[in-house]
């Protein structure tokens, strides 16, 4: 769609709370190729999180997100925190452990997305879907997504979910729910 999907998301979630209005409702969006106007459309139609996922670390960000930029990413969520100030939107990301990233990028990675203003983090082990996908290097064991969580809630973040079965969606309302509290 020339608008990157923004019109469905936006359509979805106005009619979510007409029908509903106590209903919560979180987003998963891609980075509409870095343009604004998209994310003003999905942000306009006010939605209680916006979550784009940014994956992994710079270094192997290009082999496993081809087409996407890890800055165009950060910005997006920046954006998506500071469109309303009177009411600011949550934004949440997810990462993907067991590409070949170092646990100090991933922490790196961490303190970006919280100058970005993301306040939720998920974390999981990386499962690969087809044999054209990236490999999987690594099987983290989940006392590093433990220790990973403890250094995410340190470094600031509202609420981070990580085990090796998390995924962006896992345990979204108690999650969305830690922010508001």
């Amino acid at each position: 769609l020339p608008d990157g999907g923004a019109g469905q998301f936006a359509a979805t979630i106005l009619a979510i709370k007409r029908e509903n209005p106590n209903t919560t409702v979180e987003v998963l969006i891609p980075d509409f190729k870095g343009e604004d106007t998209p994310l003003q459309q999905v942000i306009s139609a006010a939605p209680d999180v916006i979550n784009h996922n940014l994956e992994t670390v710079p270094r192997i960000y290009s082999s496993v997100r081809p087409g996407a930029a890890y800055k165009q990413s950060l910005r997006l969520l920046k954006n998506a925190s500071l469109a309303c100030p009177e009411q600011p939107i949550t934004t949440k990301s997810g990462l993907m452990r067991g590409l070949g990233e170092t646990q100090d990028e991933v922490v790196m990675v961490m303190k970006d997305l919280l100058q970005a203003g993301c306040q939720i983090l998920t974390m999981g082990q990386y499962l690969r879907p087809s044999p054209q996908h990236h490999p999987i290097i690594e099987y983290v064991h989940p006392d590093v997504f433990d220790q990973l969580a403890e250094i995410g809630r340190e470094l600031g973040f509202k609420n981070v979910v990580a085990g090796p079965l998390v995924r962006s969606s896992y345990h979204a309302g108690e999650s969305f729910a830690a922010t508001t509290a």
